[in-house]
């Protein structure tokens, strides 16, 4: 498998794949509702790249939509599709698709005004519409691999599109389950063995209709009729989804006009949804619904984990459990970093996340915040860092407050120090990094990214004194490569006495197997810090031991797995593991002779500032899965062994 680095240069201090971006509408009205109300029948087509380009941070290697047209004439075609893996691959789906409209518009195929003549022949003049935005953890980033995946049939009921943002832990194990059943699927990623596995039930379930529609007689249209109107999306996703083992949120469609969004039972990754008398409308954040439907906040839902929507091609909506419920593990990267911060909640959530990080840094100053500056890095970042000087500002009110009092009953209080209490403004944020617009470029080699990343920035000279310690927030340090080799070398030009990065999330000492592509234990800088620990202290032995554990687990069902991963971390605190960071991303090419720390975000203070988004186990190793485990498990073997790739 291989992966390309098309990422904008805004970086973490490591950059990961995550996520992707769903977007499902299903439009109530006609297509000549919308073209009187809001003059045009493209209504619902422009909401999708609306809802698709306010998610576009959540994919970049491709794109892809699909719809379906409901109630066509039959001979006609019903559903379509278009994909792209190219750069700014949104952007050029819709100019296309854009251009063909204005080009059948031109010829008189198409007249605006008469929304039937767009039906028949604007591809994606329908009523239920999906969109997808593709980051790659399976599989590779050519077109085939972008969703929606299209499992065709000349049966209406027996057609299907899916589109999805998850991972699937145990992929291969579906895979011969299709094969069981004497199926031959084409396994090149975990969606096309989803697809095919409800594809399987769907076909269960049409067989099954038809059959009773021949003994009773039933004929001709009346036969279609029938098994669509039976159809069960909810039944059929609560068989196909029963030997699942990820994190998932799957957006289907049908072909007779059934759609459906299941969410996974533990809510791992994110769904939400709008519901008026026009459309119902899905998608991977809250915001892009609220901005591109001009909704309120309270109109806004999240699907419940374990959950389906469906529906029907009527347009009745029924929601029901299809998994049993399972304690919420919601994941917390994206509170941290992944989805847009301009969602009231995680603006909230980021905020608290650098105020939690105060105690720490005022540790790690030596409390003298009068010879400190504090910034952040990257812009995603801002949030926190606003967090963190309000509440310095907020401890140091609490001081100046004080001090009048405690210094009057010593007898110290004088004009003089009156003065000085009344003049301290405080804890002093600055803008240091500056990015420059100019070098958004895209490039194909870390090595080149690494490189490219200290001159995206810019610093501001002559605002550091030799004095101060240099404070720098940041949203999570996975590898810390780029922060060796390019964030405190640029850092370092300011000439501090000290830096400090502080990391919003906690120390990522697992692999994560749910939709965040970091898989490879061994590239993790908290792993190498507990190796390089165990080196020092003649304890390499337990690295062994370990090893030899996770071999013996070969063969278990996941079930019965054990994290042997913990004994790694085990002998050591946080605090040492840190050191060792410290020690580890300093760069070795520098002339700067100051000091460098860094510190993290307690797992305590995460679950407090994100108390509904508790998935962890990145940080803890607590998968919320059994899978979880074999991933972790492997990870390991491959990291001994030398091995790279995935886990999973």
């Amino acid at each position: 498998m291989f992966h390309r680095f098309n990422l904008r240069l805004e970086p973490m201090s490591d950059s990961i794949k995550h996520e992707c971006g769903i977007v499902m509408i299903r439009l109530k009205k006609p297509l000549s509702y919308f073209q009187e109300k809001y003059g045009s029948p493209l209504w619902g087509f422009n909401k999708l790249f609306l809802l698709m380009e306010k998610q576009h941070n959540r994919g970049q290697d491709g794109a892809g939509i699909g719809c379906t047209k409901i109630g066509m004439p039959v001979g006609e075609q019903i559903m379509f599709r278009e994909r792209s893996s190219d750069r700014n691959a949104l952007s050029k789906i819709f100019n296309f698709q854009l251009k063909r409209y204005e080009e059948m518009v031109s010829s008189g195929d198409i007249h605006p005004e008469f929304a039937k003549t767009v039906k028949l022949n604007f591809d994606f003049g329908g009523e239920l519409l999906l969109g997808h935005l593709r980051y790659a953890t399976s599989g590779n980033t050519q077109e085939r691999a972008c969703h929606p995946y299209y499992r065709r049939s000349n049966w209406p009921t027996r057609t299907m599109m899916l589109a999805g943002n998850f991972t699937m832990t145990n992929t291969n194990e579906l895979h011969e389950r299709l094969v069981a059943r004497g199926q031959h699927p084409v396994f090149d990623t975990d969606t096309r063995v989803v697809l095919e596995e409800i594809g399987y039930f769907l076909d269960e379930a049409h067989n099954e209709q038809y059959k009773k529609c021949v003994a009773a007689g039933q004929e001709g249209s009346g036969i279609y009729d029938t098994i669509s109107r039976e159809l069960d999306p909810a039944d059929i996703a609560r068989k196909a989804a029963a030997y699942w083992d990820g994190g998932y949120v799957l957006s289907g469609i049908i072909g007779n006009g059934d759609a459906f969004v299941m969410r996974d039972a533990r809510g791992i990754r994110p769904c939400y949804y709008t519901e008026d008398d026009e459309l119902i409308a899905f998608a991977s954040e809250r915001v892009p619904l609220l901005t591109a439907l001009d909704k309120r906040v309270s109109e806004i839902h999240e699907l419940e984990p374990g959950t389906i929507t469906v529906i029907k091609s009527d347009g009745s909506v029924k929601n029901e459990r299809f998994a049993p419920e399972a304690k919420r593990s919601a994941c917390s990267f994206e509170r941290i970093y992944f989805s847009r911060g301009n969602d009231v909640n995680i603006y909230r959530e980021r905020k608290a996340l650098g105020a939690a990080l105060s105690d720490q840094i005022l540790w790690a100053i030596n409390h003298d915040v009068d010879h400190a500056i504090f910034t952040y890095i990257p812009n995603t970042a801002e949030m926190a860092y606003f967090g963190l000087l309000g509440k310095l500002h907020s401890m140091n009110r609490e001081l100046a407050a004080r001090r009048p009092v405690e210094e009057l009953k010593a007898g110290t209080l004088t004009e003089d120090r009156i003065s000085d209490i009344l003049g301290n403004t405080g804890p002093r944020g600055e803008k240091i990094a500056i990015k420059d617009i100019k070098l958004r470029t895209f490039i194909s080699e870390e090595s080149g990214r690494a490189q490219l990343v200290s001159h995206v920035y810019d610093i501001a000279y002559g605002v550091v004194e030799p004095e101060d310690t240099l404070v720098c927030i940041d949203d999570s340090i996975v590898r810390g490569t780029t922060l060796k080799e390019s964030i405190l070398k640029m850092l370092s030009r300011t000439e501090p006495k000290k830096i400090v990065i502080a990391s919003t999330a906690p120390q990522i000492r697992y692999p994560d197997c749910y939709g965040i592509d970091m898989s490879q234990l061994g590239k993790f800088i908290a792993f190498q810090a507990a190796i390089a620990l165990h080196k020092e202290m003649g304890s390499e032995d337990t690295v062994l031991d370990v090893y030899q554990d996770c071999l013996d687990q070969a063969g278990k069902e996941p079930s019965e797995l054990v994290n042997h991963v913990k004994r790694i971390y085990d002998p050591f605190t946080d605090s040492q593991i840190s050191k060792k960071i410290s020690e580890l991303v300093r760069p070795s090419d520098i002339s700067w002779k100051g000091e460098v720390e860094i510190i993290f975000q307690s797992v305590e203070n995460l679950h407090q500032s994100c108390p509904r988004h508790t998935g962890d186990w990145y940080f803890t190793g607590d998968y919320p899965t059994p899978g979880g485990y074999a991933v972790l498990n492997q990870a390991f073997i491959n990291y001994y062994e030398n091995r790279s790739g995935r886990s999973y």
